[in-house]
């Protein structure tokens, strides 16, 4: 497989290799497990959350309702400041 990176990325690639004494291959592949790893990890908390939701087990709260609590928060902390 070939990866093409920009040249900003690959002249760290390469002093991050020169640094360390790694090969810039073990860089790459530790970098795509790592993103691999994470992405699994947010899937898991958002079909958890999902599911929660499809429940019943936690609220869903209505976007108007969202607006109207942050706005409320925003007025009160503008009159403590004035």
């Amino acid at each position: 497989m070939e990866v093409h990176l920009s040249p900003d990325i690959q002249a760290k690639l390469e002093q991050l290799s020169s640094d360390t004494g790694r090969s810039k291959d073990e860089f790459v592949q530790d970098a795509i497990a790592g993103y691999f790893d994470e992405l699994a990890r947010t899937r898991e908390m958002l079909d958890s959350r999902y599911d929660d939701a499809k429940s019943g087990k936690v609220r869903m709260i209505p976007s108007d309702e969202v607006e109207a609590h942050f706005a409320a928060k925003s007025r009160a902390h503008r009159s403590r400041r004035s």
